[in-house]
């Protein structure tokens, strides 16, 4: 939900280098930086502290507040990047960036289509697809909601709805094109039946005038006979 809070233990970590970070992730910490506020602040926090903080209801949206070395001080911050071990798929790296609660931020939401399976278009085959998944906003930090539903129970086969269709909460405002298209449904593609290739009825033609042809010496005595006869 927009506007969660969740509190961050950090600590601030002196040394630098892959040494280090390889080191802090041995022991099941993630290596960040936490800006704003001043000078850039290098951090270490560990995985299950921050799995806690991202796994609520906000998700990546929830505003940390972000507590270094238990001083007592928070400093309320989004997450800003991270970064994934492709073959684990686990978090090695984070930025933070601490935000002023009362500015407005820009922020990534993704879009949820909702009624899908009762959609007209969907029911006689047709099929929906989502071009775009995430939009860019712009809200205060409390108020950047979880994702955003589209409605598209509603849509028939050639049916088209854009980004100037999304509704969003009041003091939400979208940044990217309002034509930009978020979901379609499209016909169902049909199987053709290749068409046979000129010639090949010819060809079976041809083959039975040679069935034909090979009994012709079975054929010929009966005529000789009739000519025979006649003589």
């Amino acid at each position: 939900m927009a506007g969660e809070r969740t509190k961050l233990l950090v600590v601030a970590r002196d040394q630098l280098g892959s040494r280090e970070t390889r080191r802090l992730r041995r022991q099941g910490l993630i290596p960040g930086v936490l800006y704003g506020g001043g000078q850039p602040v290098a951090i270490s926090v560990a995985e299950r502290e921050l799995r806690r903080a991202l796994t609520g209801a906000a998700g990546l949206h929830s505003i940390l507040d972000v507590e270094i070395d238990g001083a007592g001080k928070t400093h309320s911050s989004i997450l800003k990047e991270y970064q994934v071990d492709k073959i684990r798929g686990h978090i090695t790296h984070i930025d933070l960036q601490e935000v002023p609660l009362d500015k407005p931020i820009h922020a990534s939401v993704s879009v949820h289509l909702i009624g899908a399976d009762d959609a007209p278009g969907v029911r006689e085959g047709g099929v929906l697809s989502q071009p775009l998944r995430e939009i860019n906003v712009e809200a205060l930090p409390l108020e950047v909601p979880e994702h955003i539903d589209l409605d598209v129970s509603h849509m028939g086969i050639g049916d088209t709805l854009r980004m100037g269709d999304l509704v969003v909460p009041e003091r939400v405002t979208l940044l990217d094109d309002p034509e930009i298209v978020v979901a379609t449904v499209t016909a169902p593609t049909r199987e053709i039946e290749p068409e046979p290739v000129e010639g090949e009825e010819g060809v079976e033609g041809e083959e039975g005038a040679e069935g034909e042809g090979a009994e012709t010496p079975e054929g010929e005595a009966p005529a000789e006979s009739e000519a025979s006869a006649g003589e």
